[in-house]
């Protein structure tokens, strides 16, 4: 079939080709939406008003109030913020139940004729910049009357909706499942590291007094480097170059960039090998801190400290131990004008050392649940691809659930 040619029983839009029963109609002439039910207050006066009702903004819960002004379903887009650049990964809209309220930074939509779930998942992850206004730098605004202008593809009966809201909710379903059980498989994580790394808990068959050592003492620690960016002759060889954008809590097994044998001579970056750690000095964000371990043998830039351990030390082990003191190892910054590690500072870092052999068995136990949580992940990014497949199919009328005739 060329590109250009319709299928028997569909027609071409300004959406796209769909079924000859659905319609192409404006937000406002499909949908409600009931702005005068929200509730703007400050946070400060949330905390006075403390209770049980959800209090919505627009992508996720904001906390809880002692009041509802909203009952019933609803869907929430956003009226400003700057999440909407973002519609691939993050969701536009939400779908909220029961007793609620909503800020003033979000719309809410009901459906009366039509389906007010088919709004959530119609606009869930669907581009709205031609429809937004600027607000200053990354901040977008969605004006009610620039929503109720917005054009959606509406299938011609209930049920039809229903029947596709259905199959997207039950994916859902699996999704939110499998997003519970990861949750509570980290938190379960959590609690072990804390009794098996600090020898509140000991593992069957092994006793005896933990050693306390600074990380100075069982490793040498060094930082990388980065070749003059200004010498095309230093980069794009084949020697791995690992950035602190790469560190967090993880194997590193690809680089970013590469760099050259001269960009390497002509620089202070040095090549680790496999197993050495990594943690972050510096950089953006929650950075600083993060450790991870090289599976591969690459050199660092000059943000990242490398930590290679002497050989009656499980890398591993001592992997687990920094990730675990994340938050307290971010504290020991340096105060200036920008908070960072150094050297030394990763030095003096006291770490409790038992022997080897239950080094090895704690370390084999976390990374055991790493597995465990890796694999969870893995099937729930499964269902998140197939929902994106599906919403494909069936927000177009492409796949039909409910036959036409």
């Amino acid at each position: 079939m060329r590109e250009t040619e319709i299928p028997e029983g569909y027609k071409q839009t300004e959406l796209g080709v769909i079924p000859n029963d659905w319609e192409v109609q404006l937000v406002g002439q499909c949908f409600e939406v009931f702005n005068n039910l929200r509730y703007p207050i400050s946070e400060e006066v949330r905390k006075k008003k403390f209770g049980d009702y959800p209090y919505y903004g627009p992508t996720k819960i904001q906390g809880y109030i002692d009041e509802y002004r909203v009952e019933g379903e609803y869907a929430l887009i956003g009226e400003d913020g700057d999440h909407f650049l973002k519609w691939r990964e993050l969701s536009m809209t939400l779908l909220v139940k029961g007793k609620f309220n909503v800020n003033n930074h979000a719309h809410l939509v009901k459906g009366t004729k039509n389906l007010t779930q088919w709004f959530y998942y119609y606009f869930c992850h669907r581009e709205l910049t031609p429809y937004l206004t600027r607000q200053g730098a990354g901040r977008y605004k969605l004006t009610k009357n620039a929503l109720l202008q917005i054009p959606c593809v509406i299938p011609p009966t209930l049920k039809e909706q229903k029947a596709i809201a259905q199959s997207l909710s039950d994916v859902d379903a699996l999704i939110t499942e499998c997003d519970r059980i990861i949750t509570k498989k980290r938190n379960t994580k959590q609690g072990t590291m804390q009794q098996l790394l600090t020898a509140q808990k000991r593992l069957p068959g092994f006793s005896g007094e933990w050693e306390v050592k600074q990380l100075g003492e069982m490793s040498l620690v060094s930082s990388g480097g980065t070749p003059n960016r200004n010498n095309p002759s230093y980069w794009n060889g084949n020697i791995p170059w690992i950035t602190t954008s790469q560190i967090d809590f993880n194997t590193i097994t690809s680089p970013d960039e590469f760099i050259t044998e001269i960009g390497l001579n002509n620089s202070s970056a040095k090549i680790y090998d496999e197993g050495t750690l990594l943690m972050a000095m510096y950089g953006q964000g929650k950075t600083r801190g993060k450790v991870a371990i090289l599976g591969i043998k690459a050199t660092t830039n000059q943000a990242c400290a490398s930590i290679r351990l002497y050989q009656l030390t499980s890398n591993k082990y001592v992997f687990f131990y920094l990730s675990h003191k994340y938050d307290e190892i971010r504290k020991l910054s340096n105060n200036g004008n920008q908070e960072n590690l150094n050297g030394e500072i990763i030095k003096s870092i006291r770490i409790p050392i038992p022997p080897l052999t239950e080094q090895k068995a704690i370390a084999q136990i976390l990374s055991d649940m790493d597995t465990e949580i890796t694999a969870l992940e893995q099937k729930r990014d499964k269902y998140k691809a197939i929902k994106q497949g599906m919403m494909q199919e069936l927000l177009t009328g492409k796949t039909r659930l409910i036959s036409s005739s």
